[in-house]
């Protein structure tokens, strides 16, 4: 839940964004752990956004020389950025993980125009299962070798390994785009009924303290990381079968620009 005077502060930068470089947005979110459902009182907002330009800017000679993100500093816990439309659809269609993850967000500031809804209606289309393993089990590797290897572990941690981990489940399983909420994920691991909870008691101790700190490894759930890495080196998701997307992202290219100057 996004506290009401933090989320009118969002809208208020949004409409200064669009005034300041003379774009409109199309899809506002918010991203990271709100949006994954495993926040502590103290975690940023990470609002995300796309953005249009009028049409001619696009038809410009030097558009690859053009910056298409627009980036501002953190303040008062708000992290503010967005990246163009052409960029976001590019993107798109490499699978990538933030932008895929935006579009997937229960948490909507602002959506204008038609955009956002063919994007998800183009998802099963073109999202890439084959790169999600990828991008899934290098995170959860990454995490867990840089974090929860010691005597003492930050326990937050253990969720940037197990969301990673469960969502690759998920792409076994249902062979598309994983959930970005965590607690979607939890039925994935419903069998081990110990594991689910010492997993539920960490998630309320992160989201009730700002800081969890330093503490030996939950045994269930260390177990679990181990024997899900171990398993998944032995993983080779088959390549996607995608059909001609980039004119289905041209339409939408198209089709955003007149919605958001209509």
């Amino acid at each position: 839940m996004i506290p009401a005077a933090v989320e009118t502060e969002i809208l208020r930068r949004i409409r200064a964004a669009e005034e300041q470089h003379g774009v409109r947005v199309l899809l506002a979110v918010e991203s990271g752990s709100r949006a994954w459902g495993f926040e502590s009182p103290n975690s940023d907002f990470d609002a995300r956004f796309i953005y249009a330009h009028p049409q001619d800017w696009y038809l410009s000679v030097g558009l690859e020389e053009q910056r298409d993100v627009i980036e501002y500093p953190i303040v008062d816990d708000i992290d503010l950025n967005g990246w163009d439309v052409r960029k976001a659809l590019r993107l798109f269609w490499k699978s990538n993980p933030a932008f895929i993850e935006w579009i997937q967000s229960p948490i909507i500031y602002a959506e204008h125009g038609s955009f956002a809804a063919q994007v998800r209606s183009l998802m099963p289309s073109i999202y890439s299962c084959e790169s999600g393993v990828h991008h899934y089990r290098s995170m959860a590797k990454t995490n867990f070798r840089g974090y929860l290897k010691g005597d003492l572990v930050p326990l937050k941690k253990y969720f940037y390994v197990l969301r990673p981990l469960l969502s690759v489940r998920w792409l076994e399983r249902y062979g598309g785009a994983a959930p970005i909420e965590f607690q979607k994920l939890l039925h994935l691991i419903e069998g081990d009924q110990l594991l689910v909870a010492d997993i539920e008691a960490l998630l309320a101790r992160k989201r009730a303290a700002p800081e969890m700190g330093l503490e030996p490894p939950v045994r269930s759930i260390h177990a679990f990381i181990e024997a899900e890495l171990e398993r998944l080196e032995s993983i080779r998701p088959p390549a996607p079968q995608r059909g001609e997307v980039v004119s289905k992202l041209n339409e939408v290219f198209h089709r955003s620009l007149r919605d958001a100057w209509a």
